[in-house]
C-alpha cells in the first residue's frame, strides 16, 4: 500500500520501499521484551508504531503523512478490529504513541535500556524533561522547549541510536533542532556525542584522525558513541567517500595503515578471546568492526533545499540504504506558541502574564511564522 501509494519522484528520490524496510519493522518489533507484551492490544500497537516510523517518518509532507496514517488506521480497523485505535488517528489532538528504550528512565539505559511504551505525552515529557535538567547540569546548557513534536523525535532518534547498525538522517531546514534533539538523544541513551570542528585548512587527513578517535571509543574501549555531522561541515565532497564505508559496513577502507592495524588488534585481543573467539588477525578486525557497528552511530543532520542532498545521495547511496530517514515536517502552531511563551517570559516590558498586550504578541508570533512560510511557497512557485 505504501508502494503504490507514494511513488518515487525526482524530488522524492528515496520513495523507495522495498524488503529492507520491511525487514525494519521486524527488526523494531524484536527490540523488546516478549514479558512486557501479554497483552495483544500492545503488541498491534507496537507495530503500528515501528511501521510509521519505517515508511511515515521518510515522507516529506504533513499531507503525505497525514494520508500514511490513514492507510495505517484502516488497515489496523480492517485486520484487529476488536481494537480501538481511533484515539490515535484522529484529526485533532491525537493521542502520543511513542515506544522508547528510555521507557523506565535515564538510569535504566545502563543495560540497554527497555524499550517499552511511554504512556501519554505527560510522561513522556517528564522523561525527557529529567534528562534535559541532567544534560543542563553536565554540559553547556541547551535551552530548549520540549513541546508535544519535539520529545517525539527525541524518541525516534534514541530508537535509532540503540539499534544494530542505527545510523539516523534526519532531514530538515535549519533552526528545526535537528542538532539539539540529537545531543539530548545521545546523552539519554549514555552515548559520547562526538562532532568535527571545521576549519580553512580541516582536510581529509584531519577527518581520518577524527574518525580514528571515535573507532578508538566505541571499537577499543566498547563505549557508545554519537557522531553527530551536517551538510554544513562538508567542505571537501571526498568526505563522504569515508561516511559511505562508515554507514554501509563500518569497514573504512585506507583508514588505518597496516601497522596500525596490528595495534588495534592487540587492543581488541582480550575482548575476542572474553567472547570465545579465537584470536586470528581475521577474527580480531571482525571482532573490532562488529564493535563499530555496535557502538558508533552516526547523526547526519542534512537540509532538503536545493539539490545538494539528491546528488549526494545518487553518488553515495549509503547515505539514505544505510540510515532511517526522519523527516522534520514544520513545528505545529501549539509548538511555536510555547517557544514565544517561553522566550517572552522575562521582558517585564510587555507586561503581566495575563495582560491584552502581552497575550496579543504571544499568539501573533506563531501567526507570523505561519504567514512567511506560506509567502515562501509562494515565491518559490513564482
Amino acid at each position: 500500500m505504501v508502494a503504490s501509494s507514494f511513488r518515487k519522484t525526482a524530488a522524492n528520490f528515496h520513495y523507495e520501499f522495498n524488503i529492507r524496510h520491511l525487514s525494519g519493522v521486524f527488526s523494531g518489533l524484536l527490540n523488546c521484551q516478549p514479558k512486557e507484551f501479554a497483552d495483544p492490544e500492545k503488541v498491534v500497537l507496537l507495530w503500528l508504531h515501528e511501521s510509521e516510523r519505517i515508511y511515515g517518518d521518510r515522507l516529506v509532507s504533513v499531507t503525505y503523512l497525514k494520508k500514511y496514517r490513514g492507510l495505517a488506521a484502516e488497515l489496523a480497523k480492517k485486520m484487529f478490529g476488536k481494537f480501538n485505535f481511533a484515539k490515535f488517528f484522529q484529526d485533532k489532538n491525537p493521542e502520543v504513541l511513542v515506544f522508547a528504550p528510555f521507557s523506565k528512565g535515564i538510569t535504566e539505559m545502563d543495560g540497554g535500556g527497555c524499550y517499552d511504551r511511554i504512556p501519554g505525552a505527560e510522561r513522556l515529557g517528564q522523561l525527557l524533561g529529567d534528562a534535559l535538567a541532567e544534560y543542563n547540569e553536565n554540559n553547556a546548557a541547551m535551552d530548549l522547549v520540549l513541546f508535544q513534536d519535539a520529545l517525539c523525535h527525541v524518541g525516534k532518534i534514541c530508537r535509532v541510536l540503540t539499534s544494530v547498525p542505527g545510523h539516523p538522517l534526519l532531514v530538515g531546514v535549519g533552526g528545526s533542532g535537528r542538532q539539539s534533539l540529537s545531543r539530548l538523544s545521545s546523552y539519554t541513551c549514555l552515548y559520547n556525542t562526538m562532532v568535527i570542528v571545521i576549519s580553512g585548512n580541516y582536510g581529509m587527513n584531519d577527518l581520518k584522525t577524527d574518525l580514528q578517535a571515535m573507532y578508538k571509543k566505541a571499537g577499543e574501549k566498547d563505549e557508545g558513541v554519537m557522531f553527530l555531522f551536517t551538510d554544513g561541515q562538508i567542505t571537501n565532497e571526498r568526505f563522504l567517500v569515508y561516511i559511505n564505508d562508515l554507514l554501509a559496513s563500518g569497514d573504512i577502507a585506507d583508514l588505518y595503515a597496516s601497522d596500525e592495524k596490528d595495534t588495534v588488534r592487540n587492543a581488541v585481543r582480550g575482548g575476542c578471546k572474553m567472547a570465545g573467539i579465537s584470536d586470528t588477525p581475521e577474527n580480531l578486525w571482525i571482532f573490532f568492526i562488529s564493535r563499530i557497528r555496535k557502538n558508533l552511530h552516526m547523526v547526519l543532520a542534512f537540509s532538503p533545499v536545493g539539490d545538494a542532498m539528491r546528488n549526494r545521495a545518487k553518488k553515495f547511496p549509503a547515505l539514505v540504504t544505510c540510515t532511517v530517514i526522519d523527516w522534520f515536517q514544520p513545528w505545529p502552531m501549539d509548538a511555536l506558541y510555547n517557544v514565544g511563551l517561553k522566550f517572552l517570559a522575562p521582558i517585564e516590558q510587555l507586561g503581566p502574564q495575563d495582560s491584552p498586550v502581552r497575550s496579543g504578541i504571544l499568539e501573533f508570533m506563531p501567526f507570523s511564522f505561519e504567514c512567511s512560510d506560506k509567502q515562501a511557497k509562494v515565491f518559490m512557485q513564482v
